[in-house]
């Protein structure tokens, strides 16, 4: 018998498959995607609740709730300071060569970022949340899941990380005015 946490499973690899597949700047593929299981969620919401309360931020309150309810969550993320060469001056900087050189590390998303990676990022989520979508899956972008994942290690040596939790529900615990454990 199949239950509904498979088919969110099996959409998560759809999800996956999509954002991997999703088209990048000059054919060159930056990111990191995987899912991690309802264990390395209630870490990843345990910091986030810590984030809300050391930023006044509660919105990072509210989303680690969504995150602790759901029933798996994608991570894509993006090696945004690895430079494509191209010169465009979009990070604010005139070559790439300068734009390596003022790269920091010590903040929630080190800067500056790449402008096509970011632009690859988006993409990719956007094709994965879609095919969450089409298939019937709850799900919602989360940059405050995505800090909070970075900060543990999860999103490997990426510069930037969304979260996007996923659940199976009779009511989106997303969007909804009160959110349904």
């Amino acid at each position: 018998m199949i239950s509904e946490i498979d088919a969110v499973k099996t959409v998560a690899g759809l999800m996956m498959a999509a954002a991997r597949t999703a088209p990048k700047s000059m054919g060159i593929d930056s990111l990191v995607i995987k899912t991690i299981d309802r264990e390395e969620m209630k870490e990843v919401a345990k910091n986030m609740d810590t984030l809300g309360t050391e930023t006044g931020m509660t919105f990072f309150n509210t989303n680690a709730d969504h995150v602790r309810a759901s029933d798996l969550m994608v991570l894509i993320g993006v090696k945004g300071q690895v430079p494509l060469g191209a010169n465009c001056g979009g990070c604010g900087h005139a070559t790439c060569a300068e734009f390596v050189k003022a790269a920091s590390t010590d903040t929630d998303y080190p800067g500056p970022n790449c402008i096509f990676k970011i632009t690859d990022l988006g993409i990719a989520t956007g094709s994965a949340v879609k095919c969450a979508a089409s298939n019937n899956i709850d799900n919602r972008v989360m940059y405050t899941a995505g800090v909070a994942a970075r900060r543990l290690g999860l999103g490997e040596d990426c510069t930037v990380v969304y979260g996007i939790p996923l659940k199976v529900s009779g009511k989106d615990i997303f969007f909804a005015e009160t959110m349904i454990h």
